[in-house]
């Protein structure tokens, strides 16, 4: 896998910390706490320099409900413990874990806070044949809001071509 080596690098690691914390029981309660200022400043550390307090409040209104919040967070929680798969999404989960049969169109934020560009390398090598890579300038984790005419139309120019 692409990230596999730079994934543990420390840099790495400490931008990656919430992933750790929500295999506590405590996350929950963590991350509800103070008005569910810990989505404040992830969104803040993953897209530095782009004002995300409207998506951030429907975020919170999204993990308001304590089963909500649970499922955002067992998703993570997942990541780490195959006990909590669902037999019924075992195709899917396979299938999204093997290399894309059609060509792929990756896009990452130059400044992404959450999983850097750097860590990515070239994707390409684990793409099938056709797929592109862009690196999108001023913008970070949430790059479909921080700049969505230039992804769009990135998307639209990939799939017209």
């Amino acid at each position: 896998m692409a990230l596999a080596d730079s994934f543990f690098s420390y840099s790495q690691l400490k931008r990656s910390f919430y992933i750790f914390v929500f295999q506590s029981a405590l996350a929950e309660a963590a991350v509800a706490t103070d008005d569910f200022s810990f989505i404040d400043h992830l969104w803040a550390d993953w897209s530095p320099g782009y004002d995300g307090a409207d998506d951030v409040a429907h975020v919170k209104a999204a993990i308001s409900a304590p089963e909500n919040l649970a499922a955002a967070i067992g998703y993570y929680r997942a990541m780490f413990d195959p006990t909590l798969h669902v037999e019924a999404y075992a195709e899917a989960q396979m299938a999204a874990a093997a290399t894309p049969p059609q060509p792929f169109l990756y896009l990452h934020g130059a400044g992404d806070g959450c999983l850097d560009v750097g860590v990515v390398g070239d994707p390409l090598p684990f793409l099938a044949p056709g797929s592109q890579y862009v690196t999108v300038a001023d913008a970070g984790h949430f790059l479909q809001v921080e700049q969505p005419k230039v992804v769009g139309d990135l998307v639209l120019e990939f799939l017209t071509a």
